[in-house]
């Protein structure tokens, strides 16, 4: 997965306009952390409620989530409407995470997304992988998207910052995004 990752910086960065390394040097990402989280979800009939993990975003560069079956994922339109994400079987999702979202000042956004269990008919296993910066490198709008049109939206912060603040070692996620928004004037 690095090397995919590695490989999806360096696109990133072409379609922004960039040498393909700027998002490998502006994260760090040669001393970059991954975190992985494994989730069980059992079948309706054991569930607890209908959401699994409530709606929020990842911290990091980008996310990528594979599972054993299909469905579950639900990824919030940019209407407000969810939106069942189908993964195909051997399928990997990937996501924009919260970190790309600061360093390009919003022009990509990480997206908001929840696990709804109460369709479950069979036993789900996810695996979730956030590839992320270096845990002490501070991450802010990079001076690139920043002028007068475009005003600073993020306040900047360490991977290790938001990764303790989004519950890295709790049940329930939640986001940081929304404390480094700087509010409008």
């Amino acid at each position: 997965m690095r090397k995919v990752v590695g490989e999806l910086a360096k696109a990133i960065s072409k379609t922004l306009g960039f040498e393909e390394n700027y998002i490998e040097n502006a994260f760090n990402m040669k001393s970059g952390f991954d975190v992985m989280a494994m989730n069980l979800y059992p079948p309706n009939s054991r569930s607890k409620g209908r959401v699994g993990l409530p709606e929020h975003t990842d911290p990091g560069f980008v996310i990528t989530l594979t599972q054993d079956v299909n469905g579950g994922l639900q990824i919030l339109s940019h209407k407000g409407k969810w939106i069942n994400s189908y993964i195909p079987h051997h399928g990997i999702l990937i996501q924009l995470g919260d970190h790309l979202e600061v360093l390009t000042n919003g022009k990509y956004k990480s997206h908001i997304h929840r696990v709804i269990v109460d369709n479950n008919k069979v036993q789900r296993v996810s695996v979730v992988s956030l590839h992320g910066p270096s845990l002490d490198k501070v991450i802010g709008p990079g001076e690139e998207f920043v002028d007068d049109e475009h005003p600073k939206k993020y306040h900047g912060t360490t991977y290790k910052a938001s990764l303790e603040a989004n519950g890295c070692d709790l049940i329930d996620v939640q986001s940081s995004l929304a404390d480094l928004r700087i509010p409008k004037v």
